[in-house]
């Protein structure tokens, strides 16, 4: 592996590497012999640093990043940040699922750098390249310790997840809401079992998400759910709009935002491979609608948000109200400036 080529915030981000963010003497390889990680591989490593800016390209909503991982068991077929492994001499399909980077001193390196005078307590975004509560945050318990930190300097933050783990820090996500901004947003594109079950994995169920919406809104802290992705062909038609929306209504969203499947480098070979062995009859249609990249055209993408936007206003689900937490913003999806840059959430 070319550990020595890896920085975190030009990888974080799927750019080209300048400058190691740690040594390769600085890594442990594990494995663990439970059913949870079987066949997983961890990599545990002692960063250099743990806040990362993203690129001034992105039309990302937020300047800075915490990811405490890289990888992810969630094994989502369409993930975008399946590329980033490939700049460590690993496998983006398989690999990402299974090679898993731990940063095993990230609370401490966050604590340092918000104590830093040169640190100005801007919001910092975590979930947005892979999901800091995927299985592995069982055994390294990394989150209590960055939400401590940031509860402590009363920074803002925002989480996006599709683990129910995060309910474990329910506490500590309280005391944080209660000195600074807090924004919590769960994924759930789709209520559909059998797709659930084929493109997520790794994933708890969509219905244990909701439980989490409905969990958070009850502890007093407002919760959108970012309905992403939403898949052509397979998860768009208008009674599964219908169902999806109306479990989201009912477990208390505070929003609700659709975002349509996009398919980077990476990501796309990953899922087009899926797409040929499990709906070979859609191969065709998705090499058209996506004939002019990573985007699914914008009228596509406007008629969906559309028919989403129509769906919570019918299931009472409004915009934001004032007093409630800070949730991610998403754009508009379309290509950036730069072609490697991000130019929206994942989920990692």
């Amino acid at each position: 592996m070319r550990w020595e080529n890896l920085t975190d915030d030009r990888v974080e981000h799927g750019r080209a590497p300048d400058a190691a963010l740690f040594g390769a003497e600085a890594v442990t390889t594990r494995t663990f012999d439970t059913p949870e990680f079987r066949g997983v591989t961890f990599h545990e490593i002692r960063a250099r640093s743990i806040v990362n800016r993203v690129p001034g390209a992105s039309r990302m909503p937020f300047e800075w990043t915490v990811n405490p991982y890289r990888g992810c068991t969630h094994a989502c077929v369409y993930c975008f940040a399946r590329n980033t492994h490939r700049y460590l001499d690993l496998d983006t399909g398989l690999g990402f699922d299974s090679q898993i980077v731990v940063k095993v001193n990230a609370p401490e390196l966050l604590r340092r750098h918000l104590a830093s005078r040169r640190w100005s307590g801007d919001h910092i975004a975590m979930g947005t390249n892979v999901d800091c509560y995927q299985r592995a945050e069982g055994r390294y318990r990394l989150m209590p310790g960055i939400i401590e930190a940031l509860r402590d300097h009363a920074n803002p933050f925002s989480i996006l997840t599709k683990g129910t783990l995060i309910l474990r820090d329910l506490d500590l996500l309280r005391q944080a809401a209660e000195v600074t901004d807090v924004g919590i947003s769960v994924s759930v594109g789709f209520v559909d079992q059998e797709l659930w079950r084929t493109v997520e994995p790794g994933t708890p169920a969509p219905e244990r998400r909701l439980d989490v919406v409905r969990a958070l809104t009850d502890a007093g802290i407002g919760c959108g759910v970012l309905m992403a992705p939403v898949i052509p062909f397979l998860g768009d038609r208008p009674e599964q709009l219908r169902a999806t929306v109306r479990e989201i209504a009912r477990a208390g969203a505070t929003s609700v935002t659709p975002l349509v499947l996009h398919l980077r480098p990476g990501a796309r070979e990953w899922f087009m491979t899926w797409l040929a062995q499990h709906h070979p009859h859609l191969v065709r249609r998705y090499e058209r609608l996506y004939a002019e990249g990573a985007y699914a055209p914008k009228w596509y993408q406007r008629r969906l948000t559309r028919q989403v936007h129509e769906l919570a206003e019918e299931y009472g689900i409004g915009p934001s109200r004032p007093g409630l937490p800070r949730r991610l913003r998403v754009p508009e999806q379309s290509p950036a400036p730069d072609p490697a840059a991000p130019t929206q959430l994942t989920l990692l």
